[in-house]
């Protein structure tokens, strides 16, 4: 067992080089970087593969209440999984703690493919949910380890969009796969895909500056440990990480955003069609708009982020905030018009991908020590996907609690529902900028 944990552990430092090369270290870095980046958006395709599978095995007499339970056990293991393999991976290698969740979540794929008993499918995709959350932690570990403050956020932002190309592939690729050739090919495929990512992990990636040889990023950067704590141990910063009050109202404002996040993901379409009588194809368009703007809305904010608000990117993440809950307002008041609902759904997309990427891990990272990464995105990550299930709950309760039967057929009435929605968009918000304060007085303390 010893040697088990021996073979994950961090990587030891190597003898540092007489002279730092610049060039040598930006390549390393960028080949640690783009490996990490292609094989997290394989670690979505090998998540999303049931949601792509679902008509093919209703076909095959699984109901839809049996989807649901295999669904919901990649959530709950996947939230759950996220808080622990956080706080390991700031202890891991995290080139080998991340291949094995890659190689695992590919395996479950596989499995996947070869039963249609409702039963082994949960077991295997609730297995998938844990190796899903051997992904997102030591990827934001890599990202503290070799970026400084002022160039993380850019970096960061650009990782983000894996989810995003991840969804493309599966709902373009797989999809395509299963209509040609079968839903077991579609999986099988998943299952290649996922064997390639954890080769190219384990060629391209470099676990620390300090394992190549290279000082820390914080002496790269002229950026010092804070003495106060982050010389200690890997423990010891967690701890210290988990007592900062920041870290807290972060994790709120994440919730509540990922409340409104959910909510246009999982009942976007239905909101439309219901509401504003739009068809399936013509929701579906615009509700896939946010997909896009959230890429270039990611990449953009990170950016901006490092330009103007390195040392406390919550202020912005706040502006973000509301511009997000006026386009989600936008959207769900504005009479029915494509066009504006179209322009509603870019100015959502572009700040709902800043956002998951600022609250759901990047702010985390930066109020953290850079030991403790995983820990921070881990208390973030539980509290954002609690946040989720609690509104997916919720927005069924009230829709369901509102409508009325008229002739036979369900109305809707979205006045409550929008209240509730708006409402967690502007408690976000309110979360986000406490958070701001909090950072601000801490690094006044700092400098004083």
């Amino acid at each position: 067992m010893s040697g088990i944990f021996a073979l994950f552990k961090a990587a030891p430092a190597a003898l540092v080089h007489s002279q730092f090369n610049e060039r040598k270290f930006n390549l390393l870095r960028w080949r640690t970087f783009l490996s990490m980046t292609v094989a997290y958006v394989m670690f979505y395709v090998c998540r999303l593969s049931f949601t792509v599978a679902k008509s093919a095995l209703v076909d095959l007499g699984i109901s839809p209440t049996e989807l649901g339970m295999i669904g919901s056990a990649l959530f709950f293991t996947y939230a759950i999984g996220k808080l622990v393999n956080g706080f390991i991976a700031d202890h891991a290698n995290v080139v080998r703690f991340m291949s094995l969740g890659l190689l695992l979540s590919a395996g479950m794929n596989f499995m996947m493919g070869s039963t249609t008993n409702a039963l082994l499918l949960a077991l295997f995709w609730g297995i998938n949910g844990w190796a899903q959350s051997m992904g997102v932690g030591p990827c934001v570990v890599s990202l503290a380890r070799w970026y400084g403050n002022k160039e993380r956020g850019t970096f960061y932002s650009i990782w983000s969009t894996a989810h995003n190309i991840g969804e493309a592939i599966s709902y373009i690729v797989i999809a395509a796969v299963i209509a040609g050739f079968g839903w077991r090919f579609g999986y099988f495929t998943t299952t290649a895909l996922g064997v390639a990512g954890t080769v190219l992990i384990l060629l391209g990636m470099c676990d620390s500056p300090q394992s190549a040889g290279y000082p820390s990023i914080g002496v790269i950067r002229n950026e010092p440990d804070n003495p106060s704590h982050e010389r200690g141990s890997v423990l010891k910063n967690q701890l210290w990480s988990l007592h900062n009050p920041a870290l807290w109202t972060l994790a709120m404002a994440s919730a509540f955003m990922y409340i409104d996040r959910y909510a246009i993901n999982s009942w976007g379409v239905f909101f439309l069609q219901q509401a504003k009588h739009y068809t399936t194809i013509e929701a579906s368009s615009i509700i896939g708009v946010n997909a896009v703007a959230g890429i270039i809305g990611t990449i953009v904010a990170g950016m901006l982020s490092d330009r103007f608000f390195p040392r406390n990117r919550s202020i912005m993440a706040g502006i973000i905030s509301l511009l997000n809950t006026a386009g989600f307002a936008m959207m769900i008041w504005c009479p029915r018009n494509y066009y504006t609902d179209i322009i509603s759904m870019i100015i959502f997309g572009a700040t709902i991908g800043a956002l998951t990427c600022f609250l759901g891990g990047l702010i985390a990272v930066d109020i953290s020590s850079k030991k403790a990464a995983g820990a921070a995105l881990g208390t973030i990550g539980i509290a954002s996907y609690a946040g989720a299930g609690l509104g997916e709950f919720l927005t069924g309760v009230i829709i369901d609690k509102t409508s009325v039967i008229e002739a036979g057929k369900a109305l809707y009435n979205f006045h409550f529902l929008s209240l509730f929605w708006i409402g967690t968009g502007l408690l976000s918000a309110a979360f986000t900028f406490i958070t701001a304060t909090i950072v601000a007085r801490r690094l006044a303390v700092k400098i004083g």
